[in-house]
């Protein structure tokens, strides 16, 4: 990570000197001191910080105007205030323009520290925060993988390997197979553990600001730059920086990562300074990344630095006899957040899940699952609780031939529709607005039903 940047400003000498012996007592600080304001105010336009240090009474430029000019240029810096005269009028002005906090001189240099130790770890979780919240990246779905296929067993039995070790790490799989899941458990079978795991979907952020997203920027980087930001790959130093559908990225941007992934060292849009991150990249693909090399969509040399160790996941259709227990394992999960208690699964259903393709992989099966159970209105999960197009495609061609599930519905709705317009038509003596009103449909629509089922209101006219 970068060094914090405190400057000081005091038009006297020694306090200077005194601020500055306390403050090198920090750790990866850069330390800047100014006598004059004036030149100090200049800084704050010019110079990107991290907290301001400044006393209240000083001649041309005073704390408290320098107070505002700080918080003009970066509305985000940290500001404490020094006085050897405080005032509960001089105390409001400085809390309501931002101050963060103030001291009285003479001060104990352990107080300074102490305070300014507070200050900037507030600050370091302000853009932590404000990080995570700009950050595109798909919700985490479950919290474990489920999976006692032969296939699957593989995929466990490497993502225990290779948490163990520090390699950058390819994970391959069709749209809805688990990447992410799978990523996030290397991350946290891995020493790497208790620092951030961050999640960027490579195709949600747009070209123009994945530089930016990616490697952060300094203020007055580019238009709209009014603060210093912190990238992703910095705000995930000591842990995983896990990039989704890495195909997506243009090319240019292959090129910077992968000077990142061999030096180790990132310098933020509008920096000199190069900053140093210690980073684990698991990259994930739904894309052959041998035919995106052919196709000039992905760097050979770029693949090969994130190909040190790979993952290749299975599609649902080829681990079926997994189906059970990931419907299990959903429908007691969204069972329970939806607070339907005793819930049970007809197993007409689990065969009809069991037979149908899956596209979408098991993402496909929750959202099916979630959407049963919100509209289910008994304690057992039926067919008639799936999607249509769910019980169609999983029925074979011998179940069809003998007329499936839909075809004999249909055939029966039919039957009762016919005979249910003619009763209707025979109590009302053929009168199809006084049929109309009693079936409560628009007359519009009876007559619709009349034609396809081939009824003429005048043969049951008295």
């Amino acid at each position: 990570m970068a060094k914090a940047r405190i400057l000081v400003v005091d038009d006297e000498e020694g306090m200077l000197e005194v601020c500055a012996d306390t403050l090198r007592k920090l750790p990866e600080t850069e330390i800047l001191l100014e006598s004059q304001s004036r030149r100090a105010a200049e800084r704050l336009s010019s110079e990107s910080l991290d907290l301001l240090i400044a006393d209240i009474c000083m001649p041309g430029v005073d704390g408290v105007e320098l107070l505002r000019i700080a918080r003009w240029h970066d509305p985000n810096l940290a500001v404490l205030m020094l006085t050897a005269f405080p005032t509960v009028e001089t105390a409001v002005e400085s809390m309501k323009l931002g101050a963060a906090d103030y001291i009285t001189k003479p001060f104990l240099p352990d107080n300074l520290l102490a305070t300014v130790r507070r200050l900037l770890e507030e600050k370091r979780l302000r853009e932590e925060k404000h990080l995570l919240q700009r950050q595109v990246e798909r919700a985490y779905s479950f919290g474990e993988i489920v999976g006692k296929s032969a296939a699957m067993q593989v995929v466990f039995e490497a993502i225990q390997r290779i948490a163990e070790t520090d390699a950058d790490v390819l994970i391959v799989g069709e749209t809805g197979t688990g990447k992410e899941l799978v990523a996030r458990s290397i991350h946290q079978r891995s020493p790497r553990k208790k620092a951030p795991f961050v999640p960027v979907d490579c195709g949600a952020i747009p070209e123009d600001l994945l530089e930016s997203e990616f490697f952060g920027h300094e203020r007055g980087a580019f238009t709209g730059a009014h603060t210093r930001s912190l990238g992703l790959l910095e705000f995930a130093n000591q842990g995983t920086f896990f990039l989704d559908e890495v195909v997506g990225l243009p090319l240019r941007l292959q090129a910077k990562l992968l000077r990142v992934l061999q030096e180790r060292k990132i310098r933020r849009v509008g920096g000199k300074e190069e900053i140093e991150v210690d980073v684990r990249v698991v990259a994930a693909s739904n894309r052959d990344p041998a035919a995106e090399m052919r196709d000039g969509r992905l760097r050979d040399d770029f693949y090969y630095r994130i190909n040190v160790a790979r993952i290749d996941l299975p599609p649902l259709r080829e681990r079926r006899e997994d189906i059970p227990l990931l419907v299990a394992h959903f429908f007691e999960q969204y069972a329970r957040k939806m607070e339907k208690v005793a819930m049970e699964v007809d197993p007409e259903v689990l065969e009809v899940l069991s037979r149908y393709p899956w596209p979408g992989n098991v993402r496909e099966l929750q959202n099916v699952l979630k959407r049963a159970l919100t509209m289910i209105r008994h304690s057992v999960l039926s067919l008639e609780d799936l999607p249509d197009e769910v019980v169609i495609h999983a029925g074979d061609r011998s179940i069809a031939d003998r007329g499936g599930f839909f075809q004999l519905r249909e055939q029966r709705m039919a039957v009762f529709e016919k005979e249910y317009l003619a009763n209707l038509l025979r109590a009302a003596l053929g009168d199809v607005s006084r049929a109309a009103r009693e079936a409560r449909l628009p007359r519009g629509t009876l007559y619709r039903l009349l034609k396809k089922y081939e009824l003429n209101p005048q043969d049951f006219r008295a």
